[in-house]
């Protein structure tokens, strides 16, 4: 398929739950099945072209990848500088830790702050593209700071619903984007049936967590950028802070269209889930064998991106961390915060609550030979702990 600016890969969605092929050139959130719907695109078409070779010299950020982006006209493609963030050799820490190697993808390094530039940056650009006047989104924090930012740059109205406990800087940030900001007491859950009303009552466009098809693409390029950073191989684990997993699932993704590009062969990396141990649907799910996660009552943690109690693919979760042999652990939120702190003395890195929680989570691994000291390990610092100055952890 082409645009207007030349060879274009994406050509259909594709129902998650049944493989049932769906229309792409609408505005859509859920398949008719209920379940998230994946972007797929012609890779035979584009291979010869879109290579790794290509790729180098490209723009300094996630477009650099647009062919398998489905952004079909360039003047939709929303630009504040989101992606190729640096991939940070942390040898203290590995050596803190008597591992091989540890690398931290620094995702604080994105324009508002977190990797949640980097789904939103997507999902805003294809709602232009595709008509949208207003977005809305429920947020656990930082997915509202992204949301206002990119539809801000868009021209779009967003009206953005959070927990009145969303760190003040968070907050501000939020409004001081234009966004129409609505603070409810309760979680985020309690905040997506808010924006439901408002998307049935006003036609407002849902950028939740995988209940539109785009936020998972732009989270992909995390995968895209690892492999080529590391000269186009994978580590032999990747710890990732899990909420509504978005970005482990769309890694997950990545991997699979490098193979078919020829760009990689089918090695993979141990993808480990990372919750807090006051909301851990996913590792509760994972260590009982199940396929899906049930609703985690009570969500407790500092970590605002971990205060999750439900997430919408969690089957798809669980099968990525099954099939690479990977797995799941839960961590309290006082070992997030001394993680925060080594991290910050071995790296330099301000790592956010979720980035400490990727390294407090590396004992427990080793303990329980889920990795071992030989390993190459890559944890995602998903934000920047400025965006939490003042709080502290609730255990």
């Amino acid at each position: 398929m082409t645009d207007q600016d030349g060879l274009h890969g994406a050509t259909h969605l594709e129902c998650t739950g049944t493989g049932e092929k769906v229309e792409s050139e609408k505005l859509i959130g859920l398949s008719a099945a209920g379940k998230p719907l994946f972007a797929r695109y012609d890779l035979d078409l584009i291979s010869s072209s879109f290579t790794r070779e290509s790729v180098a010299c490209r723009s300094a950020d996630l477009w650099r990848y647009q062919e398998v982006l489905p952004v079909r006209n360039r003047g939709s493609q929303i630009r504040l500088g989101e992606g190729w963030t640096p991939l940070i050799d942390a040898h203290r820490t590995a050596t803190r830790m008597g591992i091989r190697r540890v690398w931290v993808k620094d995702e604080g390094q994105n324009p508002t702050g977190s990797f949640k530039d980097r789904g939103l940056c997507l999902a805003v650009s294809r709602a232009l593209e595709l008509g949208a006047e207003e977005v809305a989104i429920p947020s656990a924090g930082n997915a509202g700071s992204a949301a206002a930012a990119y539809a801000a740059a868009a021209g779009l109205r967003a009206h953005v619903v959070v927990p009145t406990d969303t760190p003040t800087a968070i907050l501000e940030e939020i409004s001081a984007l234009g966004a129409d900001l609505q603070l409810l007491d309760g979680l985020i859950s309690d905040c997506g049936l808010v924006v439901r009303q408002g998307v049935e009552k006003n036609g407002w466009f849902d950028l939740s967590t995988l209940k539109e098809p785009y936020r998972i693409e732009g989270k992909k390029t995390m995968g895209y950028e690892i492999c080529e950073q590391l000269g186009w191989r994978l580590p032999d684990a990747i710890v990732y802070p899990t909420g509504g997993g978005t970005g482990l699932i769309g890694m997950w993704k990545a991997f699979d269209e490098m193979e078919q590009l020829g760009w990689i062969g089918s090695e993979r990396p141990k993808m480990f889930t990372v919750q807090a141990a006051g909301c851990a649907p996913m590792v509760r799910a994972w260590e009982a064998g199940h396929d899906a996660a049930e609703v985690w009552s009570g969500a407790s943690t500092y970590a605002s991106g971990l205060r999750v109690p439900g997430a919408v693919g969690d089957f798809l979760i669980l099968r990525a961390l099954r099939e690479s042999g990977g797995g799941a652990v839960a961590v309290p939120d006082h070992s997030m915060a001394e993680w925060v702190e080594k991290l910050g003395i071995d790296t330099g890195i301000f790592a956010a609550p979720e980035g400490g929680a990727t390294a407090a989570a590396l004992p427990i691994l080793l303990d329980k030979g889920m990795i071992n000291e030989d390993d190459e390990i890559l944890l995602l610092n998903t934000g920047s702990g400025l965006k939490y100055v003042g709080m502290k952890p609730l255990d």
